[in-house]
């Protein structure tokens, strides 16, 4: 038996009553968002900041004019003050911004008055003006010394096929070498030639010219490997032999690696007739502690 009220209630037999987890599938209340949802839900409001904006950069204490932050429009600490983004600050209300503070005086310098850094810490302010992608400063930093020999250098060094990979397997056999023999230091060799073409002391007068044409089979006898652990060349510029042993211990050394290195002579292996190769060998000392 049903029974109808004037407020729509219904009251059922058991067996015609709808179950409470049928009622769930057919209906739930939506749930009450919680604070967090809720404060993701609404949109940020744009950061106010003050005129003087007092900063904590990794630990060192800046202060400087909101102008001063914003000087160059595509950087990032334009964007970063613009408004858009949001800045934590530190218990006493300095925007905090997690990067070494080291060199950020010589950042705001520039954005102050453009004043460069001192040569010593041209690489460094270098690397903090391409994180915070100040492009005038990067601009200036490598039209001086010693941005700017690198630039020469990087040139030259461009020339050579597999540098970097070559530079990586002259550290992996001194270290595989040194902790083999337990010992403190590991000695490899390195050829570095700069032409391809071999010398010899039994060279015809017409043979002097390094360049001289010769047949495709002619060039496949002169073709060999040096038996050495690694080698560099050939390349065509002005920088010699010398120049690139310089690139190789600076790029080595800047590496924290110390390395010596002296010729010992040449491969002097026989090629055909009365060629031999004459590249110049040289031994590389690692030491490691």
């Amino acid at each position: 038996m049903v029974v109808v009220t004037g407020q729509n209630k219904v009251s059922a037999t058991p067996d015609d009553a709808m179950s409470s987890s049928d009622a769930e599938d057919d209906f739930q209340e939506p749930a009450t968002p919680t604070a967090s949802q809720a404060g993701q839900a609404l949109p940020l409001l744009p950061q106010q900041f003050p005129e003087v904006v007092p900063l904590n950069v990794g630990g060192m204490f800046f202060t400087t004019r909101l102008s001063t932050l914003r000087r160059y429009e595509d950087t990032m600490l334009a964007a970063m003050f613009s408004g858009r983004h949001y800045i934590p600050t530190d218990a006493e209300g300095r925007y905090f911004i997690d990067r070494d503070g080291t060199y950020f005086g010589d950042i705001l310098n520039f954005l102050r008055s453009g004043d460069l850094p001192p040569r010593e810490r041209v690489r460094s302010v270098y690397k903090e003006a391409q994180y915070y992608s100040i492009g005038p400063l990067l601009d200036n930093l490598e039209d001086i010394q010693p941005l700017k020999g690198e630039k020469v250098r990087q040139a030259f060094l461009g020339l050579m096929p597999y540098y970097k990979d070559h530079l990586e397997r002259i550290i992996e056999i001194a270290k595989l070498r040194a902790m083999q023999r337990k010992a403190r230091f590991a000695k490899l060799k390195v050829c570095v030639f700069k032409e391809e073409m071999p010398i010899t002391p039994y060279e015809c007068p017409h043979f002097n010219s390094l360049r001289f044409e010769r047949s495709e089979s002619d060039t496949k006898l002169f073709e060999h490997h040096c038996e050495v652990d690694v080698s560099f060349g050939p390349w065509e510029a002005v920088a010699d032999v010398y120049d690139l042993l310089h690139c190789i211990v600076t790029d080595l050394s800047a590496r924290g690696i110390t390395v010596d290195h002296q010729c010992i002579g040449v491969c002097d292996k026989h090629l055909i007739n009365h060629y031999y190769c004459k590249r110049p060998i040289y031994e590389f000392k690692i030491t490691w502690w």
